[in-house]
């Protein structure tokens, strides 16, 4: 599995709408709304590169109030114990 970091921002004031949005797709392991320069981050995992890249373009950028999108793949992961 492939994990992404997606950092969101919206229109103003359409910052809950789009994490309800977010919080229907399946692909999204978890989504917060924030403070500062991005307004939502969405946790989400596919099984390869592309299926992020699909994510991202076809479901998260095709949100009508969702102004820009930058996305980070996760390289390493340490589970707390």
């Amino acid at each position: 599995m492939v994990k992404g970091i997606v950092l969101i921002s919206t229109e103003t004031g359409a910052e809950e709408e789009v994490l309800l949005k977010l919080n229907k797709f399946p692909e999204v392991i978890s989504a917060y709304l924030v403070y500062g320069i991005y307004d939502v981050v969405a946790i989400i995992e596919g099984e390869s590169l592309d299926d992020i890249r699909s994510i991202v373009f076809n479901r998260i950028r095709k949100i009508k109030t969702v102004k820009s999108t930058v996305t980070m793949v996760v390289v390493k992961e340490v589970g707390k114990t």
